[in-house]
């Protein structure tokens, strides 16, 4: 089901359209996504994103996930030796019929990103009762 319900959309650069208007690099957070019976679960890692500076939008069937990194830099300070790169994060995926978007959940802790997406009434498995007679 994992494979039809949500299907990431790849972005090698930044968002064209001008969606995007600050300077600096993009990332693709690595994801991690699996199935349970009432949903698929999403877990994003977006290290140095805190909850208020990530945005999800979703538009008709397109879930884009946005994350925007503070300056790495206070006030009266000057970078002399930079060993890592920091930049936002940007991902999109595309929704199956199967998720319920109206009741989709999301929360933010230490950088990661955790998304709900649960599944309408009619994906989820049920039992069905054989009666004797």
């Amino acid at each position: 089901m994992t494979d039809k319900e949500l299907t990431p959309k790849v972005k090698a650069e930044a968002p064209a359209k001008g969606e995007r208007v600050r300077p600096g690099r993009v990332f693709l957070p690595a994801v991690d996504i699996y199935e349970t019976p009432e949903a698929l679960v999403l877990v994003a890692d977006m290290p140095g994103v805190s909850g208020e500076r990530v945005t999800l939008d979703l538009k008709d069937s397109l879930l884009i996930i946005q994350g925007e990194i503070a300056p790495p830099l206070g006030p009266g300070e000057t970078l002399l030796r930079q060993e890592y790169s920091t930049g936002d994060y940007y991902r999109e995926f595309q929704l199956g019929e199967l998720i319920d978007k109206s009741r989709i959940e999301a929360t933010m802790n230490d950088g990661v990103l955790t998304l709900v997406l649960p599944k309408v009434e009619r994906a989820k498995p049920r039992k069905i009762e054989v009666k004797a007679g």
